[in-house]
């Protein structure tokens, strides 16, 4: 009697400077690169690669934080099944200055992008072995909002990339203004920030810290909300402006590479980077002008096909295939 031989699925191993405790962005991809290439490989997560000569393929999200394991990797294996995520302070800052992160590019067979802009940032040299991968999230239906007020949501954690100020410093110029609400979702990972944060909730009502939430909770409060505004000042590509866009959710963002990268050029929600006059003029303009409102609800609708988890998934699965023997 003939009996099938199963087949192994080949071993991928993904190296994330943040597991699930941390719930930032470096984390949620990760758990979604898993999910989607659990199907045709054998995954794990890891903080630090671990040697295992079985891996066929490592994929290691942030040059620079990843060095170790990209070392390590390269030392035992050369670029072979190499393949490195940029994330935004790799593209807006490490790769410019720090000597790892450079070598991590030099060493990988293919770098990542997660947004149009992102190659631009990148050595003409090594472009070739580059392409976009947009990340993707579920869609969700916007859920019931409170007519009595215009609720804008921030969702980053209180680290100096984000630029909570701007929120906190919008949140004093419009104190008189009772119909325009700023909740702000977030951990504490900078003490002075978070100080700040406390201090702005109890002298502007009109503020509220909300402090960490889960990925769940805050995906709902999003929902919920007229608008997010995502105020960074480096981003490679942001989780949570997809999650807006694909819960029917506008965006007002700072006018960087990596959120012009998400939204699109001509994109009408950009405000300067660390502007919090700009911030609360527009948020003014999206509480008076309903065809600002409209505009903005339907350049989010055109992008987020961009974001539909198929069209990661199959990128994705086709980068490792091609990196296999």
């Amino acid at each position: 009697m003939f009996i099938a031989a199963q087949t192994r699925k080949l071993n991928v191993v993904i190296v994330s400077p943040a597991l699930a405790s941390t719930n930032n962005g470096n984390w949620q991809t990760a758990k979604r690169y898993s999910n989607m290439l659990s199907k045709n490989f054998s995954v794990r997560i890891l903080q630090e690669w671990d040697g295992a000569q079985t891996d066929a393929v490592l994929i290691a999200l942030h040059a620079r934080r990843s060095y170790q394991s990209i070392k390590a990797w390269h030392a035992a294996r050369g670029s072979k099944g190499l393949v490195v995520v940029l994330t935004g302070t790799d593209l807006y800052r490490d790769i410019k200055q720090d000597p790892q992160a450079q070598q991590s590019l030099h060493w990988a067979a293919r770098l990542v992008v997660l947004q149009g802009a992102g190659l631009a940032e990148l050595p003409a040299t090594l472009r070739d072995k580059a392409q976009v991968l947009f990340q993707s999230t579920t869609t969700r239906q916007t859920l019931p909002k409170t007519k009595r007020r215009v609720r804008a949501v921030m969702v980053g954690h209180l680290r100096t990339e984000k630029s909570p100020q701007t929120f906190f410093e919008a949140a004093v110029l419009l104190a008189k203004h009772k119909d325009i609400e700023l909740c702000h979702i977030g951990g504490e990972h900078d003490l002075a920030l978070a100080q700040q944060a406390q201090q702005t909730a109890v002298h502007y009502p009109n503020y509220q810290f909300l402090g960490a939430r889960s990925h769940e909770q805050t995906r709902r409060y999003i929902q919920r909300s007229h608008v997010l505004v995502h105020a960074s000042v480096m981003e490679g590509g942001a989780h949570v402006i997809m999650e807006a866009v694909c819960s029917g959710v506008p965006v007002l963002a700072s006018r960087i590479a990596g959120n012009i990268g998400m939204l699109g050029e001509d994109y009408a929600g950009f405000f300067t980077v660390g502007d919090s006059h700009d911030l609360a003029s527009l948020l003014l303009k999206f509480r008076n002008e309903p065809a600002f409102v409209a505009q903005l609800q339907a350049q989010c609708a055109a992008r987020a096909t961009l974001f539909e988890p198929a069209h990661e998934c199959s990128g994705l699965i086709t980068i490792v295939q091609n990196l296999l023997p």
